[in-house]
């Protein structure tokens, strides 16, 4: 490729609607324009990123035992009100009506229509197990699209499902995945960690996602400094903290005036924030009030008291609804709240405290010597509380840290979620009809390419790894108007483009400084730079991105050792 004929617009100002690095630079260097929110075009350069991304996933998908198909994006609301998800999934589902007012969604994702197919084609124990893919667009409703690619409405994706016989099959596919998402991300050149998750909206009994560890991502990630847990700070596991013990007093009522929040209440009452007992409240989709109630110290933790309730989505909730359920924001307690209006829902540890403090659901007062077990009442008793530096880890008991990262791929045992509620099923071989057991493990093409920008980029621009930059090679001649430089330089990308290498010749006639900072900019790994040293010396300059390092080669060995260079990133 000539850069003259590049379809490439590069920007030297930051664009004020860009907030992180991955959004900032593939505007600036011609990756992306903004079509809507959340939407993109991809330019050449993206264009040719994904394709590289694409072909790696491809390869181990294959080497998987994976067959890639193509599904459609519009699929009838039929399928999705059969599994139960036409109305759980929310609001992020596109939903369309054709001109006889048949509904249809843009897919979000194709469990449906997966289970679909293949419960219409396989009937025996013999067929399994298949595994099908797809890489196609995705379209989800983000109520705020942002940072680029990272959360937008429309994006590339990977999809594979898994369909087995037993338990156990599916063990062996999910690990296949599992091992192929390791080459597959290992390969793009990405530092990344799995991580236990939650399943969210598809669901499942098991799943990892895969999180490429930089600090603007969105996800928390609890990790363990001794052994090799590691968890979605939404997913991890805490143990109970086990109060010291005490006599229990008896419940006392005391004024609070003007102590709405925890840290005003434990200097009015001088007491350590171990001892007191902070309340949330929620509504879910169903307008239900969801009071969750943790330590003081720490906070709730949504997605463990969605999952406590059965409830798709939470909303904080109206202070008229809290007043009809018997409490009052800013003073609420278990004690005295009406169970027939509203859903008590109280962290594992707080039930374990002794003689602590607690709202009286009445204003500027609190209660002393509240013993969760004792005053309570009727509550549901789970680990709701977000996970914090410093905390045990589940499995060795060794403080954990937090770090940050960004999902980049999922995979999930969905078991017979789906195949029971579509009736999908096999004759096994005592001729005895079986669900099938299900697993979808999915990637974000667009986010990887993103990701990857996040990790490896300085002040001057991206940094790409070779195996998913758009060339490997600029050849950059420092005067486009010198013949011999031009020479020089069509010789050596005519020798590069024979030993299959991805290069680009900048002939444009800009002055070298722009076309220095373009390839930077851009993070082409190799950089050669044809000048009067090149001409007059033999001396041919080689710089790579990610290092900064300068190499000189001569006519003879440069296409040797410009390979050799590449071989090393």
């Amino acid at each position: 490729m000539y850069a003259s004929n590049l379809y490439a617009p590069t920007l030297r100002e930051v664009p004020a609607e860009a907030e992180i690095p991955s959004h900032q630079l593939m505007l600036r260097a011609g990756f992306i324009r903004k079509a809507a929110g959340g939407v993109y075009t991809y330019l050449p350069l993206a264009w040719r990123t994904l394709r590289k991304i694409e072909q790696i996933i491809r390869e181990e998908m294959d080497a998987a035992g994976g067959q890639e198909i193509a599904m459609p994006i519009m699929q009838p609301s039929e399928l999705w009100k059969e599994s139960g998800r036409w109305e759980v999934f929310g609001d992020e589902m596109f939903k369309v009506n054709d001109r006889h007012g048949r509904e249809f969604c843009l897919g979000p994702t194709h469990e449906e229509i997966i289970t679909d197919l293949v419960r219409n084609e396989i009937r025996s124990y013999k067929q399994l197990p298949v595994l099908l893919y797809q890489i196609q667009n995705k379209y989800r409703d983000e109520i705020r699209p942002r940072f680029g690619l990272m959360r937008g409405r429309e994006f590339i994706m990977k999809d594979l499902y898994s369909f087995d016989k037993d338990e156990s099959g599916l063990d062996i596919s999910y690990q296949k995945m599992y091992d192929a998402y390791t080459n597959i991300f290992n390969r793009c050149g990405l530092v990344f960690r799995p991580v236990e998750a939650d399943g969210g909206a598809i669901g499942g009994s098991n799943t990892h996602e895969f999180t490429a560890l930089a600090q603007t991502g969105e996800s928390e990630i609890a990790v363990c400094t001794k052994c090799d847990y590691a968890a979605n700070n939404e997913k991890a596991e805490l143990a109970l903290i086990e109060a010291p013990a005490e006599t229990e007093l008896a419940l006392e009522k005391v004024a609070t005036p003007d102590t709405k929040t925890i840290e005003a209440v434990i200097e009015y009452l001088n007491l350590p924030i171990e001892k007191s007992i902070k309340a949330v409240a929620f509504e879910d989709e169903h307008d239900r009030l969801i009071c969750a109630f943790v330590r003081g110290d720490h906070e709730v933790n949504e997605v463990k008291l969605q999952n406590a309730v059965e409830a798709v989505s939470l909303r904080m909730a109206d202070e008229n609804v809290i007043t009809a359920a018997g409490g009052v924001a800013g003073f609420m307690s278990p004690i005295g709240l009406d169970r027939k209006k509203a859903v008590v829902v109280v962290d594992q540890s707080v039930m374990a405290m002794k003689n602590a403090c607690c709202g009286a659901n009445e204003a500027d007062k609190h209660y002393i010597n509240a013993n969760p077990q004792r005053d309570f009442g009727e509550a549901i008793v789970k680990d709701i509380r977000l996970i914090a530096a410093g905390d045990p880890c589940p499995h060795c008991g060794a403080p954990v840290e937090i770090t940050r990262g960004i999902e980049i791929g999922q995979v999930f045992k969905l078991g017979t979620k789906y195949s029971n509620a579509m009736h999908a099923g096999f004759l096994d071989e005592n001729g005895r009809e079986k669900p099938f057991v299900m697993g979808c493990y999915g990637i974000g093409v667009s986010r990887t390419m993103s990701a990857a920008i996040e990790q490896l980029h300085d002040e001057n621009g991206i940094i790409w790894p070779k195996a998913i930059a758009p060339y490997e090679v600029a050849i950059v001649p420092i005067n486009a108007k010198d013949e011999a430089q031009m020479e020089l330089a069509e010789t050596i990308y005519q020798a590069l483009k024979n030993a299959h290498v991805d290069v680009l010749l900048d002939d444009r006639k800009e002055r070298a400084g722009v076309k220095f900072k373009d390839a930077d900019l851009i993070g082409y790994p190799v950089r050669i730079t044809i000048g009067p040293k090149a001409i007059n010396e033999d001396n041919i300059e080689t710089k790579v991105r990610k290092t900064g390092e300068i190499f000189n080669f001569t006519k003879e060995n440069y296409l040797v050792k410009v390979q050799e260079l590449l071989q090393d990133l």
